[in-house]
């Protein structure tokens, strides 16, 4: 594995142990929308004076779940929604959270360097939770696959394991993984992985300039993407294949169920006698898998969360121009 791969990954994650934690003023943030003319506030007067900048949850308000489990998040890409998964993060704690992987996508920023102020800001916000208590464990999937070479290792409190055991509140017994181990695609044919992700690229591309226009007519997030995939019977055939195999694999281990991510799918069904759990992504479907305080397991879509709390209007993404040390204060 190339040192400009691991590179690619690790120095988000270093970055983050010397960034400053000073808060910023609130005239200072002011002065701050009013001179960018980018600003969403500059952009979209109306909309932020219908929707209202969001707020930071009270104490009470948030959810607690026993445990959360999200993954293909892919900080370093266009197309990674990371101002849904600011504020989701902002609106739960938990007493476990898995990061189930393709958190960093290294194959993207082997390529090309994307990173701002909100793909830092997620990081801060995971490694709040380590601080504050919260069981984070971090399992690496194909893009951010360099992470793998420290597995067992704790990085500012987040663990790195190869796949890892979960048991509910109500006894039973989950695999975690990504996922990627079951996709002949990318074990046995990595050129053609790296062609469809190229691929993929460019169809989030139309999504996030799909996105942009229904926000200027008041509409709130839809993934074109997500659509067209479900329309393609090769990509549900896909699906279907893989979801069966990994239950397969679940069943010959003996555990009750397997929590997974990698196909961008948010789904729970049995299979046979073993509970399929897939969390989904955030850059289509925006989605989370939580545990509940009985063990039960749910499925968060927040794109939809968001929309009923402001009335079917999209999130004005007010994270892009903040720096990371103003958001982890909030």
């Amino acid at each position: 594995m190339s040192q400009s791969f691991k590179l690619g990954l690790t120095l988000p994650l270093m970055s983050l142990l010397t960034l400053p934690r000073s808060k910023t003023s609130p005239s200072s943030q002011s002065s701050l929308k009013a001179a960018d003319p980018a600003h969403p506030a500059a952009q979209y007067p109306d909309q932020e004076k219908k929707a209202g900048k969001p707020k930071k949850p009270k104490k009470s308000e948030k959810r607690h779940y026993r445990s959360i489990f999200i993954s293909d998040i892919h900080l370093g890409t266009r197309g990674c929604r990371a101002d849904y998964l600011i504020d989701f993060l902002r609106h739960v704690d938990c007493e476990k959270l898995y990061l189930v992987g393709d958190i960093i996508d290294g194959w993207q920023l082997k390529k090309s360097w994307y990173w701002d102020d909100q793909h830092h800001a997620v990081l801060r916000k995971i490694l709040k939770f380590a601080e504050k208590g919260t069981e984070v464990i971090y399992i690496p999937g194909n893009h951010d696959e360099a992470l793998r070479d420290y597995i067992d290792l704790d990085f500012a409190g987040v663990k790195i394991m190869k796949e890892a055991m979960h048991q509910t509140a109500d006894g039973r017994t989950f695999w975690v993984l990504h996922g990627d181990a079951f996709d002949a695609i990318v074990l046995y044919h990595k050129w053609l992985a790296h062609l469809g992700d190229h691929a993929y690229g460019l169809l989030l591309r139309l999504n996030t300039s799909f996105n942009h226009l229904r926000r200027l007519f008041g509409y709130s997030y839809w993934s074109l993407s997500a659509f067209l995939k479900y329309k393609t019977k090769h990509a549900v055939a896909f699906m279907s294949r893989f979801e069966e195999t990994v239950a397969k694999q679940a069943a010959h281990r003996a555990v009750d169920g397997v929590i997974c991510g990698h196909i961008h799918h948010a789904e729970t069904r049995m299979i046979g006698d073993v509970l399929y759990c897939n969390d989904g992504d955030w850059v289509e479907s925006c989605t989370a898998l939580v545990e509940h305080s009985d063990g039960r397991l749910e499925i968060l879509r927040w794109a939809d969360e968001i929309s009923a709390r402001t009335g079917g209007r999209t999130l004005i993404p007010y994270f892009s121009k903040k720096s990371a040390k103003q958001e982890v204060a909030a």
